[in-house]
């Protein structure tokens, strides 16, 4: 099984690096277009007895503030508080979302509370980095899982004490957003100095008037694009088209290993440099001549000495990649440990022609 989980992870990167070019908006963000984590501390109420216990102090030091603000006032060490939970309520504000736009909230237990299934969210402040308020949350909670059972008979069910409520939240502030306006700032996801090359060119075949070019690149993670002048009062049309411009990103040659999973990933373009390793009894040898059509041989050679095992070798032709060193190891009945130690041993001699890195 873990043979063929080496193979299939092998052949599917092997069709992403053969895919066309993508489309700017996957390649870049636009800054000053950006989302906003809001945060706020509420409680959760109306669970069946599985809420905070008495020992919980801040949960009987709030809801006896929220009762005093609403006119009923009681002593904290007077009033149980099992069916009310404190919680922690995080959400994403979208980039320019207006007054009155319902967003989604996640709800996680503060206290020791061990299930928030069938509970409501009572009106809470949502809070951004700068402190100001910019959503309100209050409605149900949908945990998607449950404890059931008791004692040693007992069992849980994925996560109760964290749920979400859909459309929970109400922005009331308009987000922190800048619309681009004369100039657009486009910041790549992964920097890379001929991606960013590649995205200067592109732009300014679309958009590069006769007098001067529409974009430039401040370094490998920055774009500077000029609006052109037809486009002055249509931003967000231009944003749209330029969006739309497809680019071919530079990938970097790089492999992925997973060593508790047995799972490696490659790109096409990785490659080995001549080498020759020995690993346990296997003899892998990278040759600077080409054999015929690179094909891959197992050659048995005979032992020395009658309790040693029979060595393996694999030869490939110069310039060989790592996709084809992983078949061959795999045909021989090479294990993924063993395909890992090599590939690692490979780096550390410098015959990767790639970055490695190990999950």
């Amino acid at each position: 099984m873990k043979m063929r989980t080496i193979t299939f992870c092998t052949a599917c990167l092997l069709l992403a690096g053969s895919l066309p070019a993508a489309r700017l908006k996957d390649l870049v963000d636009i800054e000053g277009v950006r989302d906003n984590q809001l945060i706020g501390y509420g409680l959760v109420v109306g669970l069946a007895g599985t809420g905070d216990k008495q020992q919980t102090v801040f949960t009987n030091q709030s809801l006896t503030n929220m009762l005093e603000r609403m006119g009923v006032a009681v002593s904290p060490t007077a009033i149980q508080v099992k069916n009310t939970a404190a919680v922690m309520i995080t959400a994403t504000l979208p980039a320019f979302a207006q007054p009155g736009l319902h967003i989604d909230i996640t709800v996680a237990s503060t206290g020791d509370a061990s299930n928030l299934r069938g509970g409501i969210v009572l009106l809470t402040s949502l809070r951004g980095a700068d402190g100001q308020v910019y959503a309100v949350a209050q409605g149900p909670v949908v945990t998607g899982g449950f404890i059931a059972g008791r004692g040693g008979a007992e069992t849980t069910v994925n996560h109760p004490t964290v749920g979400r409520s859909p459309n929970g939240a109400t922005v009331e502030r308009p987000a922190p957003s800048v619309a681009p306006k004369s100039l657009v700032h486009l910041q790549l996801r992964q920097s890379d100095f001929t991606t960013s090359a590649r995205i200067v060119d592109a732009v300014n075949k679309k958009f590069a008037s006769e007098t001067s070019l529409s974009a430039r690149a401040e370094n490998s993670g920055v774009v500077t694009v000029m609006v052109p002048p037809e486009f002055a009062a249509r931003t967000t049309e231009f944003v749209s088209q330029l969006e739309n411009v497809m680019v071919e990103a530079d990938n970097l040659a790089k492999v992925v290993v997973n060593e508790r999973t047995g799972t490696i990933v490659m790109g096409k373009d990785v490659r080995v440099s001549p080498v020759a390793i020995l690993h346990g009894n296997l003899s892998v040898e990278v040759q600077t001549i080409p054999l015929a059509q690179g094909t891959t041989v197992v050659v048995p050679v005979t032992t020395v000495a009658a309790k040693e095992e029979k060595a393996r070798t694999v030869v490939l032709k110069q310039g060989a990649t790592v996709e084809e060193l992983v078949r061959a190891l795999s045909a021989i009945g090479s294990t993924p440990r063993d395909i890992i130690a090599i590939l690692q041993s490979l780096r550390t001699a410098g015959a990767l022609e790639a970055e490695l890195e190990v999950m």
